[in-house]
């Protein structure tokens, strides 16, 4: 791979995750802290949502996170050719 399409491909790499880590932050500091107390006013299954998002849901967001993650580094591999198959 020549020099170009080497920083075409970690650009696009890091842009990728840096909407990742954007999105990460965004529920865990965001909907766990920041919004909390808005967040309280809605009720999922008897509990507030505000509450929800600080103990599971961000946990649930990380785990989706990891097959996004996975999901879209297969698809820039291999439209840089750069897969392992």
């Amino acid at each position: 791979m020549d020099a170009t399409k080497r920083k075409l491909y970690w650009r696009k790499n890091l842009r990728f995750l840096l909407i990742l880590l954007t999105f990460w932050f965004l529920v865990s500091y965001g909907c766990g802290i920041l919004w909390v107390e808005q967040l309280n006013a809605i009720r999922i299954g008897g509990f507030k949502l505000g509450f929800w998002f600080a103990q599971q849901g961000a946990i649930y967001v990380f785990v989706v996170l990891i097959f996004v993650y996975v999901y879209g580094m297969n698809k820039i591999d291999r439209s840089f050719d750069v897969n392992e198959e």
